[in-house]
């Protein structure tokens, strides 16, 4: 079992929280990536996880947020 840990992603469930370009750009800003996150990203590796290419990964937590948990020590 391993766990997909994303950041803020641009999904209708954050609408509210990037509803104007300031808004976006200063959540952006927080990522060292300086971007949101999309969902085609998280399901790149839920797809890659679902592979064989994935079958010695277990007991991970995998964060998908354009580097901000390592800014956290995370």
């Amino acid at each position: 079992v391993n766990c997909i840990a994303p950041s803020l992603t641009d999904t209708p469930l954050a609408a509210n929280l990037l509803s104007s370009d300031e808004r976006r750009e200063t959540s952006a800003k927080r990522h060292p990536l300086e971007r949101i996150g999309d969902a085609t990203e998280t399901a790149a590796l839920v797809e890659f996880l679902l592979s064989g290419n994935a079958g010695f990964i277990t007991g991970q937590v995998i964060s998908v947020d354009g580097g901000l948990s390592s800014l956290r020590g995370l």
